[in-house]
Formats: C-alpha cells, structure tokens, sequence
C-alpha cells in the first residue's frame, strides 16, 4: 500500500498511532507537511507560535533524514495540496492524527469525504489527548461544563499508564518528491522580535523527551514549586504539547513510572487541558463569545478608550510591579509563568475593564505555547465568563499574590530593570468598581 502520512501538530516520531500505522501498513510512504494558515482562520498561528513552528520543523526533518525519510513541504490549501500529492504518489491511502479546533475539524471532516469520493483509504487517530473530547459526558449524555466532575469521570475511563510506542523501527521506502524548502514558508517575521526566543527555548522532540526526564526527576516538589514564578517549578512543556513533540500519553507513562504518588497535581493539570478541548469540542462559539451568556451584555470599556491602556498592560508599563513583570517575561521569552499569567488577565477584564478578547488576542501572537482551547478556557476563566470560572468577584490583588508568591522579589527583580512608573490604576477602587459593573449583569438577568 502506498500510504501518505500528513504531519500536523504531531511532530514527532514516538507515540505517533498514525505514523505507526502508515509504517506498519505501507510499502511506500510519504511524509508531508501542509502550511495552509488559511485553514486555521480566523485562529492562524501568531508570531511566537509560527517562530516554534519554523524550529520544531528543521528539527523533525533532520530527524526524518537520518532514518532515510524526507519531510515534504507544501503550502496552500489542504485538499488541493493532498489532491496533487495522491496524484504525483499515486496514494492508497492518507492518515493523520486529530485535530479538535472549529475550523480544523470542518476542514478534514470535508478532506476526509472528498478523499473517500476518490476511493482512498483514509485513517484519522488520536496523538493529542488522553481521551476524544466526545469520551466523556455526564449521566445524562451532556457535556461537562465543571472541571472536577469532569476529570473524575475522565479518570475512570483511562487506561493504565504504560509505556508507548518509540519510533518506527522499519521504515518504508521512500521516494523523492518535490518539496518546498522550510525558509519558503515565511513563518519568521520581518521584525526581530522572535530572534530572543531562541536564548529560551529549543523546539523539537529530542528537547521535549530531555526536558519531560528532568521534570520528572523534579516531580515530588511540583505540588509546592508551581506557584512560586522565580522557581523553575514547572514543567515548561506546554509549547512541546501544543505542537505534538511529545503527547500526554508519553508524560503520563513517564511520570507514573517514577513518581505516581508525587504526579496527582500535574496529571489535573494535564486533565485541565483536556477539559479546555472537551469545552472547545462542544462549545465551538467560545473562542469569540462568552461561555456564561450573562455576559453578552457586560458593559466592558469601549476599545477606543481602552486603548492607552491596553498598550500600557501590554509593554509591562503598568506600575504594578507582579502584572508588569510577568509582561516582560512574556516579550522577552514568549512565555510567562501560569500564576501570574492569572493575576495579568485579572488586572487587565476586572480592574482596567477591558474584554478578555483583547488579552486573550496578545497571548495568541506572543505565547510560543498559544493553543485554542488553553487561551480560551484561560481568558474566560479568569474573567469570570467561562465554564467553572473564577467568579467575577473573585479579583487577584497583584501586591497581595507578589507577596505571597514572590516574597524575596527574586521574579519581579529579573524582569523589572528600570524604574517603575506610578500606578496606573487603585487597585482597591478599580475593585469596587468591577463589582458594580457584575452587579449590574446579575440584576438586570435575574
């Protein structure tokens, strides 16, 4: 069977069921990766994410070479792309592995019929999460919209930890086709802002497999570490999920295998990522609307005049020492640390008063690990509008968490190196004046 196996956010070659059965089931293989941002619209990949893209796809080719393999690159629509490919392969057969996003499982829901009219055998696997996002539901066959009920039901449904597959061993032949070269794709900007990206991070799946061994050496302080953003107490894998260098599958077994009296609270953070796609899967509008429809008329601030503001919160130009830290830690290396990453949305929907659609848009383009469902669950979350949220009158006292969080100022030190300007809002005002905002969207829907 000559079978292609189209390369999405699975780049990697362990853990990878689709690749696995192409390699077990073909006779000649090609491996393809399509650039079709087009598909993705209006939710195309950002600067930060189109920067790891660029590294994580030098690094999966150079993987592909050494095991005689060549990674084709195409660009442009998906279903033309792979039309011409059958042709040129002369294909049996196409496989991939899943995606969960709105506009990508229209896209290969159309791909996957159109295929079929052409008589091709056409497989589709999951490489991304532990369970489908359809696998879990409440008694009454609906979606969960509360986290804890949620993964304690998708706890019982899981298999036990084991190990997974590793890389093919035997691999097909193959055949040179034409391939675009990676640079030909544009994915790093004209500007130099994602050039400081790589002092932080090295994408690809050799980096994911070193850095999931060292967290779990680390595992037993997690519980207490993950909450203090001048620890490196967290595992710093999330860009490495997002574009499927390494699974959760792989993070499961690892961390199960050598500390699963230590790995609860990290595997609920896992199971929080499994929720965000589970409410993505059936909630398909909330990328653009709030989940909580009492929201729909929330009187956040116009964005025009918010606009001054937003650009302050953006730059870490707020005055408020944790919000503007956590700012620059996010400019500086395309990440900031999850807690503060809270008290930043907190600051920016509840005491400046601006939609979340407008950090939720920041994250998108300048996170290297931007995903659909995280952001989402994530801005909804912290401004009170999503599925379990915070509640809206929970407000995050940016002083209060710096204090608690990062009492020797070893996080607010390393990112503030200038002089900080006033405050540009009173926290205890701008708080009471967020609660009579929500008062007036409890009453008038009550």
């Amino acid at each position: 069977m000559r079978i292609i196996h189209w390369f999405r956010r699975d780049l990697r070659l362990t853990d990878n069921p689709a690749l696995e059965w192409a390699c077990t089931h073909a006779d000649a293989l090609c491996l393809v990766y399509i650039h079709a941002p087009e598909d993705e619209a209006p939710w195309s990949a950002g600067a930060a994410s189109n920067w790891w893209l660029n590294q994580s796809l030098a690094a999966l080719s150079k993987q592909l070479q050494a095991q005689g393999q060549q990674l084709i690159i195409r660009r442009g629509r998906s279903l033309e792309q792979l039309r011409t490919l059958t042709q040129e392969f002369k294909a049996d057969a196409v496989c991939w592995n899943r995606l969960y996003e709105p506009a990508t499982l229209a896209r290969d829901q159309a791909i996957k019929q159109a295929l079929r009219e052409q008589d091709l055998t056409v497989r589709s696997h999951n490489a991304a999460l532990l369970l489908e996002p359809w696998q879990v539901e409440t008694g009454g066959g609906t979606p969960y919209r509360v986290f804890t009920p949620f993964w304690k039901s998708a706890q019982q449904q899981l298999p036990p930890a084991q190990a997974v597959a590793p890389a093919p061993q035997d691999w097909p032949a193959a055949e040179p086709l034409h391939s675009e070269q990676i640079a030909s794709l544009n994915l790093l900007p004209a500007h130099p802002w994602t050039d400081k990206l790589a002092r932080h991070w090295a994408p690809g799946e050799e980096t994911a497999l070193d850095q999931l061994d060292d967290f779990a050496e680390s595992i037993a302080d997690y519980a207490q570490a993950r909450d203090i953003p001048g620890r490196d107490g967290t595992s710093r894998l999330s860009a490495h999920l997002h574009f499927g260098e390494i699974g959760p599958r792989q993070i499961r077994a690892a961390l199960s295998a050598s500390a699963p009296q230590d790995a609860d609270k990290y595997m609920a953070e896992l199971g929080w990522r499994e929720f965000a796609h589970h409410l993505l899967y059936h909630f398909p509008k909330t990328p653009h609307s709030a989940f909580n429809p009492r929201f729909a008329q929330f009187p956040w601030r116009d964005a025009d005049s918010a606009q001054d503001d937003l650009r302050l919160w953006q730059r870490g130009e707020t005055g408020i020492e944790l919000v503007d830290a956590g700012m620059r830690e996010l400019w500086a290396t395309g990440w900031m640390h999850n807690r503060v990453r809270m008290i930043v949305g907190s600051l920016l929907t509840k005491n400046l008063g601006i939609h979340w659609l407008a950090g939720a848009n920041w994250f998108w383009d300048t996170l290297v690990d931007a995903d659909l469902a995280n952001n989402t669950l994530g801005w909804q979350w912290v401004a009170g509008c999503g599925a379990d949220a915070s509640p809206y009158f929970r407000i995050f006292n940016p002083d209060t968490q710096a204090q608690r969080f990062d009492p020797d100022r070893r996080y607010r030190d390393r990112w503030l190196n200038s002089p900080q300007p006033e405050p540009m809002v009173d926290l205890k005002l701008s708080r009471a004046q967020a609660l009579e905002r929500y008062k007036k969207v409890r009453n008038a829907s009550a």
